[in-house]
């Protein structure tokens, strides 16, 4: 029999430690659920996905799996609160057992249209008890372009197929209607249905670990250990801003161009930490741009949490750990874009600048929590076309690392994921066996860490030539006007570089980081370095010795250690 006790007593300290391992428990076992039954190898290869519980109220943040992207951390109860907000006002339809909604609609909680969400209520006693949610990125949602990433897009509509709340799945039955019009809007659709499958699937095992975890210990006892989790989150993520010196800090950070005009944005950030609260203000920033690289509101928000997830990791998932943080000063800025404003570039390149601006005000106050800026793209290459061998059409999504930001303790790690996630580039064979490419390199992008006493790790660079058939690159990525923020006198990382061969001739494309619907013919290529993070530190200060291994493991040549390194190089 389950034991339960009242929503008021107090839960001892290891009931109150299972309980939370348990819900952490049911996000990871969907997490690997949803990735080891996906379709798309940006999912069952890269991870780029997140899986969570949310509460029935208000869609506040129960728990997300460790394995999930850092990025969905805030957008995932957004979007799941709008499903809540939009059931209750009648735009949406209300829910029964075994329902699933679909939504991908950006200015719904969400970040860029090929992040699909589901939401299921999960139901007690006829009464929902939370919310399961989970994201997966798919290849593909139509637009202009293929994999959606159109990097000159002026509009909502040209990035691909945007979905309010609606049920895809009815009492447990995938809804043939809905899914004909999805499919008819995306390319490459009969390929999909697997990862549809996936999602539902992860939600399902998700529900099965959280009734188990309820049938042990009560209803009101888990209840009452989720009321207690927030509380204590909140109550350590004031700890945390405790640690800060009383004051404001300030920084900027600047994406190349919105793909449109060829001009930089900037974001202006001014962290002030007051008695246990810690307001994040904007103010100064750009103002909404015409190209894709505005950011919602959920993603600006949750860009600023994953931040703070770096900086201090101990903190729980939880809503708690949000409510000491005031976000300010983005209305009116492209960090707070509406409809119909572009945003195919807010989740992965407009997120990983407002966090570099969040690390590079809080290296001020911080030192030795906080790291100088990483490499902060994603590196998002689609690549869509027809195979005449396998007579088919294919959509192939690239995403790469680049290096990690130096810090107190030690260099940055090299060919890290991106600062919004745990999402890795797939394997170099599992692409080839899929898509019409061979990789003639895939190595580091050597010398690209920022020079410091801890110098930043290295990027990636690869190179991709089309085999056969006909196909159209694009490209949404950063960081290739300006390298990753240095820190403490740290250098700044490498910047982005990319190189398309065509008829044999290179060419680097206009907007450094960002182009559209580029041709490729078979024995073009696609050259590829990512960043390496900023350095920390002053370089003169740098170990001899880890200078030597470095120029014995080719990294630096001698003669770029003595510019980099200076005293610490012997020259």
């Amino acid at each position: 029999m389950a034991k339960t006790v009242s929503n008021t007593a107090k839960i001892d300290p290891i009931t109150l430690a299972v309980i939370q391992a348990g819900l952490q428990q049911c996000c990871d076992e969907m997490d690997l659920t949803f990735s080891r039954a996906a379709f798309s190898p940006v999912i069952a290869e890269a991870d780029d996905r997140s899986d969570g519980i949310y509460s029935a109220t208000d869609g506040a943040l129960i728990a997300q799996g460790a394995r999930g992207l850092p990025v969905f951390v805030g957008t995932m109860q957004f979007s799941t609160r709008h499903i809540i907000e939009r059931i209750a006002s009648g735009e949406t339809l209300p829910p029964e057992e075994g329902d699933i909604y679909i939504v991908n609609d950006p200015y719904l909680g969400g970040t860029h249209l090929m992040d699909v969400r589901f939401a299921m209520p999960f139901y007690r006693d006829g009464a929902i008890y939370c919310w399961l949610s989970n994201t997966g990125h798919w290849p593909d949602t139509g637009g202009a372009v293929p994999g959606g990433f159109s990097a000159s897009a002026t509009a909502a509509e040209q990035e691909g197929l945007r979905l309010p709340p609606v049920k895809l799945f009815k009492k447990g039955q995938l809804d043939p209607e809905i899914w004909y019009i999805i499919r008819s809007n995306i390319r490459v659709s009969e390929q999909r249905i697997g990862d549809v499958q996936a999602q539902a699937s992860a939600l399902l095992v998700g529900a099965d670990r959280l009734t188990e975890l309820l049938n042990r210990y009560g209803d009101a006892t888990v209840s009452a250990a989720i009321a207690e989790i927030r509380s204590l989150a909140a109550a350590q993520m004031r700890a945390k801003i405790g640690l800060i010196p009383e004051g404001s800090y300030s920084a900027r950070a600047f994406i190349d161009s919105d793909g449109v005009v060829n001009e930089p944005l900037t974001i202006a950030l001014t962290v002030t930490r007051q008695g246990d609260r810690l307001t994040f203000d904007f103010t100064g920033s750009s103002l909404p741009c015409a190209g894709p690289m505005n950011s919602v509101r959920a993603t600006t928000f949750s860009s600023v949490y994953l931040a703070l997830r770096h900086i201090f990791p101990d903190v729980p998932l939880s809503a708690g750990a949000f409510e000491p943080l005031v976000i300010t000063g983005h209305e009116g800025t492209f960090l707070d874009a509406h409809y119909p404003r572009p945003v195919s570039g807010c989740a992965a390149e407009v997120s990983q600048r407002i966090a570099e601006a969040v690390f590079a005000a809080l290296v001020q106050a911080l030192p030795s929590h906080v790291t100088a800026a990483p490499a902060g793209t994603s590196g998002n290459f689609g690549l869509g076309g027809h195979d005449p061998e396998k007579g088919r059409d294919f959509v192939m999504y690239q995403i790469s690392g680049g290096g990690y930001g130096g810090n107190s303790d030690h260099d940055g790690l090299s060919n890290g994921c991106s600062t919004i996630g745990i999402s890795k580039a797939p394997p170099v064979e599992i692409m080839e066996q899929n898509f019409p490419v061979l990789y003639h390199r895939y190595a580091l992008h050597e010398g690209s860490g920022g020079a410091g006493q801890h110098r930043g790790g290295f990027g990636l660079d690869y190179e991709i030539e089309l085999l056969r058939g006909h196909a159209r690159a694009s490209f949404v990525m950063d960081h290739g006007r300006t390298g990753p923020l240095g820190a403490m006198g740290g250098a700044d990382g490498a910047m982005n570089r990319v190189e398309v061969t065509r008829g044999g001739e290179t060419f680097t494309p206009p907007h450094l980081s960002k182009a559209q619907d580029i041709a490729l013919a078979p024995g073009d290529r696609v050259r590829v370095r990512t960043p390496g993070g900023g350095g920390y530190g002053n370089p003169a200060l740098r170990d001899p010795a880890l200078v030597a291994e470095d120029i014995r493991l080719g990294r630096y040549s001698p003669e770029q250690a003595r510019a980099l390194f200076k005293g610490a190089a012997g020259g």
